[in-house]
């Protein structure tokens, strides 16, 4: 009997020194549960700059378990998790990074979870390595995410995370540019929970993400599942209209009680001023929507794929799944 193939993504941006380590320490890890599980590692090269690429490459050409997605350009984390996520064969997915912060070897309490029977189980952090700016920024996303598209106050959401296939199989219908991982893998679950998992610090280099990119992330999650960025610009839009209507009204009754009152030119150019940077900030993000569509419309790609070179391993597991098709085969044969 086959036993169950885990399969791991693991997205790649400026990793060409860290990489070895993170699949290296995975396989120590997997080799003590090899008797239980299967596994495959599909690493995705993000459009690096650096070396990457040749990298994985030496990777894949060591150990046949690796799957080699490399990308024609950098289409970010997101899109890249996604690439990997249409190569994987697995019964279980996990997806981590390529730094070394998420380590490897605790994979399996995330494995035993899901085993539990849940449906995506996420590492808890008891201790983030990172900056005091960053963290902060962690806690407005998670706030926005149960707020646009319900995530659970209790649980914490993290890039490092394992799921049943089914909620990735999920995930990969939807066929729109610019996809936010964490909104499609939550529209198909009901089991959830996290597990505390150690955060380490970043041992070489830098995030990837600046200011600017985790504005676009978080943009992005915000307009990619919810409608309610309209519904607020609505709300505002009422407000600002009753406001203006009660400050006119002021207006009006201060000048009727006091005729001397001169017209305050100020006043006026603070209201038009007010008045138009709501309307500016609404169009701006209706024009968010639209644009939106215009690019879903044009079937702009998530990602494109340059190459895929797969492990020797592949091969082997082909043939003993025909080996077990045709036994199963001869033995209905025979039972006729």
């Amino acid at each position: 009997m086959a036993k169950p193939l885990i399969s791991f993504v693991i997205p790649c941006y400026r990793s060409a020194h860290t990489i070895g380590a993170v699949v290296g320490e995975l396989n120590d890890t997997l080799a003590a549960r090899a008797d239980e599980y299967d596994h495959e590692i599909i690493l995705v090269n993000d459009g690096s700059p650096d070396d990457t690429a040749d990298a994985i490459r030496q990777l894949c050409e060591r150990d046949p378990a690796i799957v080699f997605v490399d990308l024609s350009r950098n289409f970010g984390q997101h899109s890249a998790v996604m690439a990997g996520f249409h190569q994987v064969r697995g019964d279980i997915v996990v997806c981590l990074d390529d730094d070394g912060q998420t380590p490897a070897c605790e994979c399996f309490k995330l494995i035993d979870k899901v085993a539990e029977g849940y449906d995506i189980v996420f590492a808890q952090y008891p201790k983030r390595r990172q900056n005091a700016l960053r963290n902060l920024g962690s806690r407005f996303n998670a706030a926005c995410n149960h707020y646009f598209f319900g995530q659970p106050k209790e649980l914490t959401v993290n890039s490092y995370y394992a799921c049943r296939r089914f909620v990735v199989d999920t995930a990969l219908q939807y066929p729109n540019p610019f996809p936010y991982v964490t909104g499609l893998l939550f529209q198909s679950v009901s089991r959830y929970a996290n597990v505390p998992v150690e955060h380490r610090a970043r041992t070489e280099g830098r995030s990837g993400y600046n200011l600017k990119k985790l504005v676009a992330l978080w943009l992005n999650g915000v307009t990619a599942f919810s409608i309610k960025p309209l519904r607020f610009a609505s709300y505002a839009g009422w407000l600002t209209a009753v406001a203006g209507v009660v400050f006119a009204l002021v207006t009006v009754i201060r000048k009727l009680v006091n005729p001397d009152i001169p017209a305050g030119w100020a006043s006026t150019i603070s209201v038009l001023l007010l008045l138009g940077g709501v309307i500016i900030a609404l169009i701006g993000v209706m024009g968010e929507y639209i644009g939106r569509i215009y690019l879903s419309i044009n079937r702009s790609p998530q990602f494109v794929v340059r190459s895929v070179t797969r492990g020797a391993a592949d091969a082997v597991r082909e043939i003993e799944e025909k080996e077990v098709s045709a036994d199963e085969d001869h033995a209905c044969g025979l039972g006729a």
